[in-house]
């Protein structure tokens, strides 16, 4: 969604306004999920995606109308039935809820959107989150905004003490990996909150042929890269052209030196259990959100042992990931990176890894219909 803040931006130097649609809940079968967003401009002309067809058009226009109108931000509800998404050849039958915001010229609102960009490009990591629902005895705004800063610091308010205490308590939990979530409050109050952090990291200790393949799959991703290994033939440049950085030396000493956040991902597959063993303590260390260890049970026992040894807790010890990856049967350097990069990405997004396959009883309702059709 960077695309979005940037071209708000462009629009803010320009002194125009515009409005963002953005997908903050939904339920059952939708083309998109919560975050995604559509920037509508005056002259009609949009950028981002909603999902496309008939929903995105219905909220595009939407959004036009409320500037032309200039009516205040609002949450719609758009429920995207069998017939509805069969006009657009669409197979959803879900509801889907939308933040309608119409943004002004504040430079408060301007300030918010460089703090998000900022955070996009290695700056400190923030939260923004938007009022969407209120009693209707409330004073506060649909659209009322609290920004929450790395630092806990913040700028706004959604209208109630309460309300803003929660979504610094909210910012907490989502921030460290970037992710969103929609708030209830007993009072009848609901808030939007999307946390905006730096892309990626993916440090991968080395440089071998899974460890290849690992980086040709993170590198379509997003991911920025770091490889390290204690051999130049296997960290370098033309090895791996589009890393940000390749270390050359001691697996710990170079993990070391790194300053990782926490939405930074360490994958260890070194040449042996010796450099495993140091790397993997090296990486715990870190600020890392994930430590993921190539290698079968039996090794991961006992470089577990030899953590506990050296004075490791239980608990940094069984955040570790290893086995790393999904069960996928995998046995090419190409079938194993991709099921270290499916559990890399479940992790980060709040994924289950779980089959998306139709149960059963879905199976038979689709069955019983054709019947009757």
């Amino acid at each position: 969604m960077e695309e979005v803040f940037l071209k708000a931006e462009e629009e803010f130097l320009n002194n125009n306004n515009f409005a963002i649609a953005t997908v903050i809940k939904t339920s059952g079968s939708t083309p998109q999920k919560p975050g995604a967003k559509l920037l509508v401009k005056n002259d009609k002309t949009a950028i981002g995606t909603l999902g496309g067809g008939c929903v995105e058009g219905d909220i595009w226009f939407a959004a036009s109308e409320m500037l032309k109108n200039k009516t205040d931000s609002e949450m719609k509800e758009y429920e995207l039935n069998e017939e509805l998404a069969a006009e657009d050849g669409l197979v959803c039958g879900g509801t889907m809820f939308f933040l309608l915001d119409n943004i002004n010229k504040s430079e408060s609102l301007k300030k918010y959107n460089q703090e998000i960009i900022s955070a996009y490009n290695g700056g400190s990591s923030v939260s923004l989150a938007t009022l969407v629902k209120k009693p209707i005895t409330s004073l506060a705004k649909i659209g009322d905004k609290i920004l929450i800063r790395e630092n806990k610091s913040s700028s706004g308010t959604l209208g109630d003490e309460i309300l803003d205490n929660l979504a610094r308590k909210t910012s907490n939990e989502i921030l460290p990996l970037g992710r969103n979530k929609y708030v209830s409050d007993k009072r009848g109050y609901e808030f939007f909150i999307e946390a905006y952090t730096n892309h990626p990291t993916l440090v991968i200790a080395g440089g071998g042929h899974v460890s290849k393949a690992i980086y040709n799959i993170a590198i379509t991703l997003g991911y920025k890269i770091i490889i390290i290994d204690d051999r130049e033939k296997f960290s370098n440049p033309k090895r791996f052209p589009k890393a940000t950085s390749t270390l050359v030396g001691d697996y710990s000493k170079e993990l070391e030196k790194i300053n990782l956040g926490t939405n930074s991902f360490i994958v260890i597959a070194t040449r042996g259990h010796k450099y495993d063993a140091y790397a993997t303590a090296a990486a715990l260390r870190t600020n890392a959100s994930y430590v993921g260890l190539l290698g079968s049970k039996r090794k991961a026992i006992l470089i577990y042992e030899e953590l506990f040894s050296d004075g490791f807790s239980y608990d940094e010890v069984s955040e570790i990931h290893s086995p790393i990856g999904l069960d996928l049967s995998a046995r090419t350097p190409e079938e194993i990176s991709l099921s270290i990069m499916a559990e890399i990405t479940a992790f980060r997004l709040g994924g289950k890894g779980n089959f998306l396959k139709l149960d059963k009883i879905l199976i038979d309702k689709a069955l019983k219909k054709s019947k009757t059709t």
